[in-house]
């Protein structure tokens, strides 16, 4: 197939670039600037100049594909609302365009579907509309797929972790190190999904067979312990470990304070699903997170 992918150069869609050329696909990438342009041809992907916030370029890129890998969005904490509505907007242009049995692919995430219990892929995400997290995406791509559009739920682990993640784990690690203690809040039971970026790459790969409206779940491990993660980092880089509370970590303590399992039982009885890459925190033994830091 064709696969227009956007988030292309991002550190998930930089994995399924990969992960779908190897399975004889043709890849065309969104490219915000010459540079993610010439990065995108250096692998063999033919880029689309454009962005989020251009229509016409989305509109362009899903005329000529087979299918759509929607992996963009803005992370702008200043600005998250605004955020989602862009990202409305995107889904909306993306899925108008697609025909009907045209697979639609959408990154969403398990962090917001039910705190304090353990998500599976039954549970609908609980925000809808404009003023919703995500711009109420997953509902919006849904009802493009009672229209005929094959839309399916990528829902993320908050932690996609692996060598040279700049994300939650890599800013827990930067708060460690200058705090001069790792930490987690309250008794630190509280639970973290997690995925290798690898496996959420193939993962990827086998939802563009989903059937439309599915709901797949990027977990490979339904909770780590937050106690645990903290004293992963904590060897990591020779400091002590203790808990704070969660202002004291800054904006990732908030985060960093949720119990949000997932499960990801149905996604691999749906796909044949097989996580192999390493856990959590294997990768936080493996030291790269704290090479990278220094």
């Amino acid at each position: 197939m064709r696969i227009f992918v956007t988030g292309a150069t991002g550190w998930i869609g930089s994995a399924v670039v990969p992960e779908l050329i190897a399975s004889g696909h043709d890849v065309v990438g969104l490219a915000r600037s010459s540079q993610q342009a010439a990065a995108l041809h250096d692998k063999g992907v033919e880029a689309l100049n454009g962005s989020l916030d251009d229509l016409d370029s989305l509109r362009a890129g899903a005329a000529n594909a087979d299918a759509v890998v929607h992996l963009a969005f803005k992370h702008d904490f200043t600005d998250y609302a605004g955020a989602g509505r862009t990202e409305r907007a995107a889904i909306t242009a993306l899925c108008e365009t697609l025909t009907e049995g045209q697979p639609f692919l959408f990154a969403s995430g398990v962090a917001l579907i039910t705190p304090g219990r353990v998500a599976t892929e039954h549970d609908q995400n609980p925000t809808s509309g404009p003023d919703a997290p995500r711009g109420g995406a997953e509902q919006l791509a849904f009802e493009f797929a009672a229209k005929g559009v094959r839309s399916v739920s990528l829902r993320f682990a908050p932690t996609v972790h692996g060598a040279g993640d700049h994300g939650f784990v890599a800013e827990l690690v930067r708060v460690a190190r200058e705090r001069g203690v790792s930490s987690y809040v309250g008794d630190g039971t509280n639970r973290w999904p997690a995925v290798h970026r690898f496996d959420a790459a193939a993962l990827v790969r086998l939802a563009l067979t989903a059937p439309a409206g599915a709901i797949v779940h990027a977990v490979d491990e339904e909770g780590v312990p937050a106690r645990d993660i903290a004293t992963a980092i904590g060897d990591g880089l020779g400091l002590p470990v203790a808990p704070a509370a969660a202002e004291e970590l800054g904006w990732i303590g908030r985060f960093f304070a949720a119990d949000i399992p997932a499960s990801s039982t149905v996604t691999r009885e749906l796909l044949g699903w097989q996580p192999t890459h390493p856990g959590l925190l294997e990768d936080l033994a493996a030291g790269h997170y704290f090479r990278a830091a220094s």
